[in-house]
């Protein structure tokens, strides 16, 4: 399995960058996914998931109404869209894959190499 993230970059505040995390090895439909961030020196944090069908949605409070997340099934493909950015938003951003409900979790299956994302006051 193989999840490939990109995207990820230097950007001002108030500025959006769209994350992308092309996943191969897998029923990539069949799978639930997930992106996290990790801050230096903070833990992993889950920031948004989506379930397998695109039904189920989860957003973390420090997200809600700045980040979508959305799949392509068809091209194996999950993004992340993260408009109004925030200095506190920098971090390392992970995609990853899980099998089983819930999404809201941060026990997912698989990983990808992570993009890191910085934001400039």
């Amino acid at each position: 399995v193989q999840l490939q993230a990109c995207g990820g970059g230097l950007v001002q505040a108030g500025g959006s960058l769209r994350l992308s995390c092309a996943a191969s090895g897998l029923t990539f439909s069949s799978y639930h996914m997930g992106w996290f961030r990790q801050a230096p020196g903070k833990e992993r944090e889950l920031v948004a998931a989506i379930s397998w069908s695109g039904v189920g949605i989860y957003y973390a409070d420090s997200v809600k109404g700045r980040f979508t997340i959305s799949r392509d099934n068809a091209k194996n493909t999950v993004y992340l869209q993260m408009n109004s950015l925030k200095p506190e938003d920098t971090a390392v951003y992970y995609c990853a894959a899980r099998n089983y409900n819930p999404i809201w979790t941060s026990n997912y299956d698989y990983w990808g190499q992570g993009t890191q994302v910085t934001v400039s006051k």
